[in-house]
């Protein structure tokens, strides 16, 4: 019995410290252990699986005092977000990832504080969206050659109808449902990847005009989850000298993409390269990611964090 009664206590306590924390103004005891920013999440304005409403909410519950919402290509969630944001006391940040061909292979470029109205990022991003329909329809048709029917169709559906959104995402949420793989992640260790049933190859935007867009339009261009890349290390440093070139400025450390290995050796990069350390979840969904969003770990201190950019 008074064993029972000291876990009643115990829990007790931790309730009350839980309420502090969700009300006090200044950091508490719970905020050391997750940086309260995350600059890379997704919505359903993309690949997410909730609205740019609900994303805001869900993150700002997981104590977020400052959100970018990064979906692909696109720039329509930002409006919401930014209005949840603002009801709720959480900092906005505009946000997108840009989706880049290098070399053979597709990286992604997080533009973080730019004017989403800026006429060539407008032109830009709208260029990419129109080209994903046709690929989408061949990814469809690759499906169906290996007995997967109307994979386009479903794969639209999970899209919410939207053209101009449909991803490898929708498709492999559709493979889910199909049973042909547990999860999301592990769909792309049998399709829709190079050598795989339905990929289908893609030329996006080339490095130098996305890091382009996004510094017209007065933001910050920042390489996402670099570790993430299937390169070596004599080709990820040419990535980086050419992000540079083109005015890159900043590169994810911290994200759900990275192990904790990784994160010291991104630290370590951004310091040898002069960079801006980002941080972010690239949250998806619930059961989809390996981060919550919201909830990312602390930036390494000796590092010089992006948002001292702008804020």
């Amino acid at each position: 019995m008074a064993c029972l009664s000291e876990r009643l206590q115990f829990s007790s306590a931790l309730s009350i410290l839980f309420l502090l924390f969700r009300i006090c103004e200044e950091p508490t005891f719970f905020e050391l252990f997750f940086v309260t920013i995350d600059f890379h999440c997704h919505s359903t304005a993309s690949d997410g699986g909730l609205s740019p409403t609900d994303l805001v909410k869900r993150a700002h519950y997981h104590g977020a005092t400052m959100i970018s919402l990064t979906d692909h290509d696109q720039l329509a969630g930002l409006d919401e977000a930014r209005q949840t944001a603002d009801l709720l006391g959480v900092t906005f940040i505009n946000g997108v990832e840009i989706s880049v061909t290098w070399r053979d292979f597709t990286v992604h470029i997080v533009g973080l504080n730019f004017d989403p109205k800026h006429p060539e990022l407008v032109l830009g991003l709208q260029q990419m969206a129109n080209s994903r329909q046709a690929r989408a329809i061949e990814m469809g048709r690759q499906l169906e050659k290996v007995g997967i029917a109307d994979a386009y169709v479903a794969a639209l559906a999970h899209a919410n109808g939207r053209v101009d959104l449909i991803s490898r995402t929708h498709f492999a949420r559709h493979l889910v449902s199909l049973k042909k793989s547990p999860n999301v992640r592990s769909v792309f260790m049998d399709y829709l990847v190079a050598g795989k049933p339905g990929y289908v190859e893609h030329q996006w935007s080339r490095l130098e005009e996305a890091v382009g867009w996004i510094v017209g339009a007065g933001g910050v261009a920042v390489i996402a989850h670099p570790g993430r890349y299937p390169h070596d290390e004599a080709s990820e440093q040419e990535l980086i000298h050419e992000f540079i070139k083109a005015g890159g400025q900043a590169i994810e450390v911290v994200t759900g993409s990275h192990s904790k290995k990784q994160y010291r050796t991104y630290a370590e990069i951004a310091k040898q390269y002069n960079l801006l350390a980002s941080c972010g979840s690239d949250f998806h969904a619930k059961g989809e990611s390996k981060m919550e969003v919201g909830k990312v770990p602390a930036l390494p201190a000796d590092l010089t964090a992006v948002w001292t950019k702008f804020i």
